[in-house]
């Protein structure tokens, strides 16, 4: 007869991050079980409180931002320009990008007034920064920004209301095809990831209609190669790349967390590692 964990003690394995083949394993008798559970807490407790200690003595960085300030230097040093944007975003931005009260994210938004909300996306600030600077310099026009956008978003281990969220655009590059640029560019991100598993796989966007999808065990990141059907509503007309990645998940992949929470803003953890153990 094979036995496994206990719910409560799958929650307490889970709260300790503990990888799921060690989640899953079967017993034949409870006392071996339980002697196995005691053992693999103690083992995951000492491990949590030593990086806890090495953090902390090290004054080193919760990965979440060291992944931020490399990826600030990395796109810099491939010629992209960073940006800094409101994140009080206008209802008319929104409705520019189709995100209509008919349209599902709609629904997902933080309204902070009648016509204001929290941006639940980078896109409809870049969309236009990037207009005026084609009126300003040279192309392509590359550009990023990183930073938090908030949605209502599903609950689970993979979501989180308030996120990070990297965008990069590229406009105007006529050197190479699309798919070629985008593979360049999701190259880019991954490798400061540290992420070499992964998959570019075509999607559709209730927003941009056909993507692709960036898929390291579970999507991270979301391309489109312009032009697209919003970018009349911005007046571009010339061929783009964008890319959007979350690095809440680009940290969980990487460090093989299996919860969400534990990367992003919080206070009941740090650098990965839950304070109340």
């Amino acid at each position: 007869m094979n036995i496994n964990f206990s719910r409560v003690q799958k929650q307490r394995l889970r709260e300790l991050d503990a990888p799921l083949n060690l989640q899953e394993k079967s017993f034949s008798s409870v006392q071996e079980r339980d002697t196995d559970f005691r053992n693999t807490e103690q083992l995951l407790i000492r491990q949590s409180k030593q990086h806890l200690v090495e953090t902390w003595n090290t004054h080193h960085r919760p990965a979440l931002c060291a992944l931020e300030a490399k990826l600030t230097n990395v796109l810099i040093q491939n010629g992209f320009v960073q940006v800094v944007t409101p994140i009080i975003l206008a209802k008319g931005l929104l409705a520019k990008m189709s995100i209509t009260p008919e349209q599902p994210l709609f629904k997902q938004v933080f309204w902070i007034s009648e016509d204001k909300c929290l941006r639940p996306m980078l896109a409809p600030n870049l969309y236009y920064l990037i207009g005026k600077f084609t009126r300003l310099f040279e192309k392509p026009i590359r550009v990023f920004e990183i930073g938090p956008c908030f949605r209502k978003d599903s609950k689970g281990g993979h979501h989180l209301n308030e996120f990070t969220m990297l965008n990069l655009v590229e406009l105007g590059s006529p050197e190479e095809k699309g798919r070629q640029k985008l593979e360049k560019l999701a190259a880019i991100v991954m490798d400061a990831a540290e992420i070499q598993d992964y998959q570019l796989i075509p999607a559709r966007s209730d927003v941009y209609g056909e993507t692709i999808d960036v898929v390291a065990g579970l999507e991270v990141g979301s391309g489109v190669i312009g032009p697209n059907a919003l970018d009349t509503q911005w007046g571009w007309i010339d061929p783009w790349i964008g890319i959007g990645f979350g690095l809440e998940r680009l940290v969980m992949v990487s460090k093989g967390h299996q919860n969400i929470q534990r990367i992003g803003r919080a206070l009941i953890y740090f650098d990965g590692v839950r304070l109340n153990i």
